[in-house]
């Protein structure tokens, strides 16, 4: 049986949903509007950066994750969310 995963620390998540805001206002996207959607993507992108050292995408599945973060294109904002504001999350609509 698999342990539950690590709640992230406060202060990670606290950092990265002030990164989202900040993200969305400077690129004219919005968060979605479930906010059980938002919350569990902001954990999910914080406890990768605990974890991780990068807010890995939380939404795909990765044979390897260290090195998906070191590739940094799945890092939030992954690169189709900075090319072509498609998020996979639906954090930004």
């Amino acid at each position: 049986m698999s342990a539950a995963p690590a709640t992230p620390a406060s202060d990670s998540l606290e950092v990265i949903r002030k990164f989202a805001e900040t993200y969305a206002q400077r690129t004219g996207t919005y968060f979605c509007s479930d906010p059980s959607v938002t919350a569990v993507v902001l954990e999910g992108l914080a406890r990768h950066k605990d974890e991780l050292g990068g807010a890995l995408c939380p939404c795909r599945h990765y044979e390897d994750k260290e090195a998906e973060v070191a590739q940094a294109f799945w890092n939030c904002p992954c690169v189709p969310m900075r090319e072509r504001k498609e998020c996979h999350c639906m954090l930004f609509l």
